[in-house]
């Protein structure tokens, strides 16, 4: 294009000079007005060709004010650029009137409703799952859910809380099928522990005492007891039931308000959390977790990832067919993107102005020309063209009049 508005200029050019000779020579009248033609031609052409090469570069190098304005403004149309947009698109007033006619909700329902897409989120989500798990450090993962669980569970007394929780199910007799099942064990055990009873009380029978007369005593005292055990499993009422009731809401109470007991119960805190089963416990725990995420995560038919694509289908479709639903996501949207907008509109727009001043200003000048330069190039070729009319409308309005 700079060859095609050049050719004209050296044809303009060309056109003067044979025409000025050919006047000189005697012309007819007619090549007066070719020869104003040329010449309004040429100064049309010079006065685009001075205007669009003062934009990227300074015209023959001269050292004109007011040219070359892309490279030595760069970094003013750059922040100028970054206003205009911070002012024309990103506006509150705009951004809102946008998303409420983008429809954001309805839209991404019927676009996820669809299996496929729903298959295609659930893969995406399983990909950056298995990335931010693999990319996670063990230990590190292991210290956090040790500041997070172990320090905040060591910060907090247990004798208060357990003794509000003991004192609630002691209360609504939520105990009694512990006490029941304990009760049953300790029958059956004396039951079934005949010899059990008898030797104990042999050994503990002096050494001049008959064999048969411990016999004897040991089976009374199996029988008591047997009968003991029976009693207290058999009746709900029975005084060493009450008495284990009594002692249970007496023991809840001291978890609350007896400081010796409080502070017996923090000791026994320290000593549990501060047992290497226990720091093992988070090691492993967080070991289970990355494994049955990495492979519900790899595994497409896992529970967790049907869950996820049916639980997106799903929502998907509420989206579609409940508005109220639709109208919160769309104000949700809306709020997340205005409040962003409005509070970081600085950092957005400088995003645009900063970029520019990282450009070099004869490269930034290159590109834009090669950009836009073969439209400008139709400026110098319509100056010359115009400037031939006006040239020939001025000559023949002259030769008229005068």
């Amino acid at each position: 294009m700079k060859g095609v508005a050049g050719g004209l200029l050296l044809a303009a050019t060309a056109i003067y000079a044979v025409t000025r000779w050919y006047e000189n020579a005697g012309a007819p009248a007619w090549v007066g007005f070719v020869r104003a033609a040329a010449e309004a031609g040429m100064v049309g052409a010079l006065a685009d060709w001075f205007a669009v090469t003062a934009l990227f570069r300074r015209p023959l190098g001269l050292p004109i004010p007011h040219t070359a304005i892309i490279p030595t403004r760069k970094d003013a149309i750059g922040r100028t650029l970054g206003d205009f947009v911070g002012t024309n698109f990103l506006s509150e007033q705009v951004i809102r009137d946008k998303l409420g006619n983008a429809e954001v909700g309805k839209r991404v329902g019927s676009w996820i409703a669809v299996p496929e897409h729903a298959e295609r989120v659930t893969s995406e989500l399983a990909a950056a799952t298995r990335g931010a798990v693999r990319v996670l450090r063990d230990d590190d993962v292991q210290a956090v859910l040790e500041q997070a669980l172990v320090r905040k569970v060591l910060d907090r007394p247990w004798g208060p809380p357990l003794g509000r929780i003991l004192a609630q199910v002691f209360a609504d007799g939520s105990h009694h099928k512990l006490v029941d099942l304990v009760c049953d064990r300790a029958y059956d055990w004396v039951r079934d522990n005949h010899d059990t009873v008898l030797r104990v009380v042999s050994q503990r029978a002096p050494t001049w005492s008959p064999r048969f007369f411990d016999s004897l005593v040991a089976d009374k005292i199996y029988a008591e007891v047997l009968s003991f055990a029976w009693a207290v499993k058999t009746d709900p009422e029975h005084p060493m039931r009450q008495a284990v009731d009594r002692f249970l809401v007496e023991f809840a109470d001291d978890l609350q308000h007896d400081p010796k007991t409080m502070a017996k119960a923090d000791q026994i805190q320290q000593q549990v959390l501060a047992h290497p089963e226990v720091q093992n416990l988070v090691a492993a725990a967080w070991g289970t977790a990355k494994k049955m995420l990495l492979d519900a995560a790899e595994d497409p038919s896992s529970e967790l990832r049907v869950r996820v694509r049916d639980g997106l289908r799903s929502l998907g479709r509420r989206l579609v067919d409940e508005p109220e639903l639709r109208a919160k996501v769309d104000g949700w949207v809306e709020g997340a993107v205005v409040y962003v907008v409005n509070n970081y509109r600085g950092e957005l727009t400088g995003l645009i102005s900063d970029t520019v001043e990282r450009w070099d200003a004869e490269e930034t000048s290159r590109k834009i020309e090669l950009q836009v330069g073969r439209d400008l190039q139709f400026i110098r070729i319509n100056g010359t063209v115009v400037g031939a009319l006006a040239g020939l409308t001025i000559h023949t309005i002259s030769h008229v009049l005068l």
